[in-house]
């Protein structure tokens, strides 16, 4: 069971992403060719998320997003999260953060619609965001032209190190000076789980 735990271990510290259990089961039967039994995976991922729980380690294996990452412990989330925040308005515009901002809570959302809120065009924000796999294009409206319906993606979720959209945080938990749209991601709590990394 250790060589299976070790093979599971280098699946999810590679993944970019939350691992799917059955991608490990399709990845792995292929490396033996022998068929990987369920049981068995769930074990290995047991014995990992026991091993982590040490103290002596920085991170833990944590379910999120409908598979398995190793994500930092909430002790450690103050460091890590000021790190982020320096790198993450690099990597995102204001403009990109009210957008998704607004996608994440009125989803799913055609373009017109974010543009009423923001009040001004959101083309080249959008743009971005898809690039980044941040957002999705997930239907068409029933209204007039049937335009395009924006919602968020499994990867905003690990963006955030939240389950699921249910643990973002209500328009009442934010404090009056973060109630506006276009504050920064930073400003809003997470679980305290933060990724180990983030694809730039």
């Amino acid at each position: 069971m250790d060589f299976l735990k070790q093979h599971v271990e280098a699946l999810i510290f590679v993944s970019p992403q939350p691992i799917l259990l059955a991608d490990m089961q399709a990845t792995l039967t292929e490396a033996f060719q022998s068929e990987i039994a369920l049981d068995d995976l769930h074990e290995a991922i047991s014995q990992l998320q026991k091993q982590y729980q040490s103290p002596e380690y920085a991170f833990e294996l944590v379910e999120i997003a409908g598979g398995f990452q190793f994500m930092t412990k909430g002790a450690y989330h103050n460091t890590v999260a000021i790190h982020l925040r320096q790198t993450a308005r690099r990597r995102l515009s204001q403009a990109a953060l009210e957008t998704l901002a607004i996608i994440a809570y009125k989803q799913p959302v055609t373009k017109s619609e974010i543009e009423a809120i923001r009040g001004v065009n959101c083309d080249y924000a959008l743009q971005k965001l898809l690039e980044k796999e941040l957002v999705i294009i997930s239907g068409r409206s029933e209204g007039p032209g049937r335009p395009l319906l924006y919602s968020t993606s499994e990867k905003f979720m690990d963006y955030l190190g939240i389950k699921s959209l249910n643990d973002l945080p209500k328009p009442k938990d934010f404090k009056e000076v973060e109630n506006s749209v276009g504050q920064p991601l930073d400003t809003i709590e997470t679980d305290g789980n933060t990724p180990v990394h983030h694809e730039n």
